[in-house]
């Protein structure tokens, strides 16, 4: 007779929350409106499990997304640049600087790489540092860890002077 009982008085009160969350009269301003007051009937519904947030749900904020297109001979010069960029560079395979110099150097040679392969000019127009640039990823092997840089270091820095000749001597492929 008991157990009956309080079943009947929870049904109501289940059934109420579940009102207020339907309403979204749970969480309001409170006390200087930057204190949220949560109604303790919707607290206790959270507790128990009901699946009800206490925090309000954040506005979302607008995103800009800025295209190029990838075809653009600017991105091509642009990468060039970053790679000219390296060229002062050089380090001394377990120096600190070395770990960082070498990852930059990869990720400018394969910045370049791409913006190559989606130039309007067709990849067939860069094949030569497009070959370099996948000899050396063939012999990285995916292994983009500093040892493994450290270890290829010559192969690096040989293909980033490689390129940066061959694209000085191209002024039509993206050096101007």
């Amino acid at each position: 007779m008991l157990i009956r009982t309080g079943l009947r008085a929870a049904v109501p009160a289940v059934v109420l929350g579940a009102f207020l969350v339907g309403c979204g009269a749970a969480v309001t301003d409170g006390p200087g409106g930057d204190v949220p007051y949560v109604d303790p009937s919707v607290a206790a519904a959270a507790e128990a499990g009901a699946g009800v947030s206490l925090m309000p749900t954040p506005s979302p904020t607008p995103t800009l997304i800025i295209q190029t297109d990838p075809g653009d001979p600017e991105l091509v010069r642009d990468a060039f640049a970053g790679l000219q960029a390296t060229l002062d560079g050089d380090c001394t395979p377990g120096d600190g600087d070395c770990a960082y110099f070498l990852g930059r150097v990869k990720d400018e040679l394969n910045r370049l790489d791409r913006s190559m392969k989606a130039d309007k000019k067709g990849p067939g127009h860069f094949k030569e540092p497009i070959a370099w640039i996948g000899a050396l990823r063939t012999t990285l092997d995916g292994d983009v860890s500093t040892p493994n840089l450290e270890r290829h270091r010559t192969e690096l820095i040989g293909t980033r002077d490689r390129v940066s000749t061959w694209m000085r001597g191209h002024p039509e492929g993206g050096h101007r």
